[in-house]
């Protein structure tokens, strides 16, 4: 039995006695005395559980797919609940409660499903790489022109083109098209479609702008539609797309619906298309509803997206409570198969010894946001402490975790490792570690990071008041490890209970 397997058996046997627990407290009688008169049947439960477990394979994983995961479940805990369903009928047992019994098989089969889904969730998250952001940094400076050209329009092409986007879409959107774009160009190609086909039909080579005047929010698969864009423009080329944005839904629902009512519209529509397409269970059950039509996009996701897929951003625009974006083709895309879409996030971070660890989080910010940094960087300046502000990137629910320190919950994994301990210096990228002066950095690598760092004793403003915050902890924990931690765990405990500390 390999080591994998027998921990999962571990597990599955504190499950059940969880399981068993709730059950006796929904019952509303004494745990102790229920535990004492059902021990034998819980040894004998517990044996038949693993014995299952065992036949339908629920302890090796040979995928991190949530269906099968959950169909072994499902198909091993109804043999053992058949089989306990055999024994208590044929041994004409009234020893025990029916309500005690199945109800514990029901609640260790929920507790399975989701801690095993989640640990598949936890394997199947891509690790944001740390030179990503350079690398978009690096291609944005190198950014080519628009291309310019001279050619003279044909006049009725004009007065077609100007009376169709004025009927069709108004003469908003028609002005911001002709300010932003060679309208008029015989190579510029103007579309309504939500298919890459449509696109990739199209000749390699010959436009250098492309119009597209449907709503991304009804593409299926948008980063294939936005790579084929970019495999028919030249370096240079434009391409305009326009979107609902989250925001902007939000505003046309509430405004839509009687009060009252438009909230519970729009909480279901949140839930339905935009919560179901972030989980592997839900995710088909949103595909089915709605075919990938008419999904909620955030700002910071049709703008990820683009630069993901080998844009930069060159002007954006609200008109008529739509979002209209040109973009500029920059390079190839970066064909991310495995984008960071879902609720939890891996970061790489520099742990003891100079390892690199994987560092669990919870999403914060809006999928495809670690694309806009550059993007960021034009349009905000930076606050105290060095981050960004109005960063329309962090989500509501985001900003509301990262007060609570609830985005930080999954970083608990890494404590169960042993990869962090409760206090300590904060986990680094690698980027950020460069920031260290070359002393600081092979000290660090000598100590666990912490998930309560010492920023919380003493409020630092700046990088070098940070370095010696850090310097003043580790001087201390030299001295005295024990104490000094647990000095500086009710010391941080304090500051932000009751000198609202916080970080950003």
């Amino acid at each position: 039995m390999n080591k994998r397997i027998f921990i999962l058996i571990i597990i599955d046997l504190m499950l059940i006695l969880v399981a068993f627990y709730l059950s006796v407290l929904l019952k509303g009688v004494s745990f102790a005395s229920y535990l004492e008169s059902y021990q034998n049947a819980l040894l004998l439960f517990a044996l038949i559980w693993i014995a299952t477990s065992i036949v339908f394979e629920k302890y090796v994983f040979t995928t991190h797919s949530a269906r099968k995961i959950s169909a072994n479940i499902i198909k091993s805990n109804l043999l053992a609940f058949a089989v306990v369903t055999f024994l208590i009928y044929f041994t004409r047992s009234d020893r025990y409660s029916r309500f005690i019994v199945f109800n514990t098989i029901l609640m260790v089969t929920l507790l399975e499903l989701f801690i095993y889904n989640l640990w598949a969730g936890l394997k199947r998250i891509r690790v944001i790489p740390d030179n990503l952001l350079g690398m978009i940094e690096r291609s944005v400076k190198r950014r080519t022109p628009p291309i310019q050209t001279t050619r003279a329009p044909n006049p009725m092409r004009v007065e077609l083109i100007k009376r169709t986007l004025q009927a069709e879409f108004g003469n908003e959107v028609y002005e911001y098209l002709n300010t932003n774009t060679r309208l008029f160009d015989d190579k510029t190609l103007i579309v309504s479609t939500t298919t890459p086909f449509n696109i990739i039909n199209q000749p390699d080579g010959y436009f250098d702008t492309l119009i597209n005047l449907k709503r991304t929010n009804d593409i299926r698969r948008i980063n294939k539609f936005f790579e084929a864009v970019n495999q028919k423009l030249p370096r240079g080329g434009i391409f305009v797309c326009m979107a609902e944005t989250q925001e902007q839904r939000k505003k046309r629902i509430l405004s839509k619906f009687p009060p009252v009512i438009n909230w519970i519209y729009y909480f279901f529509d949140y839930v339905v298309k935009r919560v179901f397409p972030k989980f592997s269970l839900t995710k088909g059950i949103y595909f089915f509803l709605t075919r990938g039509e008419n999904r909620v996009i955030s700002r910071a996701e049709l703008l990820g997206r683009l630069y993901s897929c080998g844009f930069y951003v060159n002007n954006e625009t609200e008109i008529e409570k739509l979002q209209y974006v040109v973009a500029i083709k920059n390079r190839k895309p970066f064909f991310d198969e495995e984008p960071t879409y879902g609720p939890i996030i891996k970061l790489r971070r520099v742990g003891k010894n100079g390892k690199i660890i994987r560092v669990y989080k919870f999403r914060t910010m809006h999928p495809y946001s670690e694309y806009l940094q550059e993007y960021i960087f034009n349009l905000h300046n930076l606050e105290e402490g060095g981050k960004f502000r109005n960063d329309f990137r962090v989500s509501t629910l985001g900003a509301v975790m990262r007060r609570l320190w609830i985005d930080e919950l999954p970083m608990i994994t890494n404590l169960f490792r042993g990869e962090l301990k409760i206090v300590g210096v904060r986990p680094l990228s690698e980027q950020y570690f460069n920031l260290y002066t070359p002393e600081l950095q092979e000290r660090r690598i000598k100590y666990k990071p912490g998930l309560v760092p010492p920023f919380y004793m003493d409020n630092p403003k700046t990088l070098e008041e940070i370095m010696a915050s850090e310097v003043k902890y580790l001087d201390a924990y030299d001295k005295h490890p024990l104490f000094t931690d647990i000095r500086y765990l009710f010391g941080a405990a304090y500051n932000i209970i009751f000198k609202k500390y916080r970080s950003s």
